[in-house]
């Protein structure tokens, strides 16, 4: 299964799905592409760093967000992927991509869904949330992407204890090392291997 993993900064989740299709944690997955709308994002260095190809197409070089949305699909589609991953990507993923890759877009949020999601709820926002509301357990979760804002069937979710010294930095540390880079390559194993099955609009995991 070929993957085009969308980034917008430092590639901390790319990084996670690089070393587990190394270690043979994913299996029958490959990166075909890793394409950021940042042209200074680390995340392009990181593909380098593993010979992975890496390519920017930002928004600032198109003259209106449509001519952006539809460079930014052919350029995927180039690859003949077949999963698209968001791996911190702060891109708002266009109908028409959706269209063209039904159920074949994952994406990663830093909390619970459908706690602490959808507009004004992405990065650091999300942690600074989950302190301010008091809540004692927060997390990540792998989801498919639909035309809504972190709407679509989740796959994967895993929880992370808030501890009361929390600042929003250390929680969003936390929630990366024990939820964010263990569930999103589990989820892309499983897609790779066929074991996921949406139904209804509900995730089914096969044994």
């Amino acid at each position: 299964m070929k993957l085009a993993v969308l980034v917008s900064g430092g590639g901390t989740n790319l990084q996670a799905i690089i070393d587990s299709i190394e270690s043979g944690t994913i299996t029958n997955a490959e990166i075909a592409v890793v394409i950021s709308n940042n042209p200074n994002a680390y995340a392009l260095e990181r593909a380098k760093a593993h010979h992975i190809e890496a390519k920017c197409v930002s928004p600032k070089s198109y003259e209106s967000r449509e001519a952006f949305n539809q460079a930014l699909l052919e350029a995927i589609q180039s690859y003949q992927v077949d999963l698209v991953v968001l791996a911190g990507c702060l891109v708002v993923i266009p109908e028409i991509m959706v269209k063209a890759y039904p159920n074949k877009i994952i994406n990663i949020h830093p909390a619970l869904i459908p706690s602490f999601c959808g507009t004004g709820y992405y990065g650091l926002k999300v942690h600074e949330g989950v302190l301010k509301r008091g809540v004692k357990v927060t997390g990540a979760t792998v989801h498919f992407v639909d035309e809504g804002t972190d709407t679509g069937p989740i796959i994967l979710q895993k929880a992370v204890e808030v501890k009361q010294e929390d600042t929003p930095e250390v929680l969003q540390r936390r929630v990366m090392e024990e939820a964010e880079w263990k569930i999103m390559p589990k989820a892309i194993d499983l897609i790779a291997n066929g074991k996921v099955e949406v139904v209804n609009g509900l995730v089914k995991i096969k044994e």
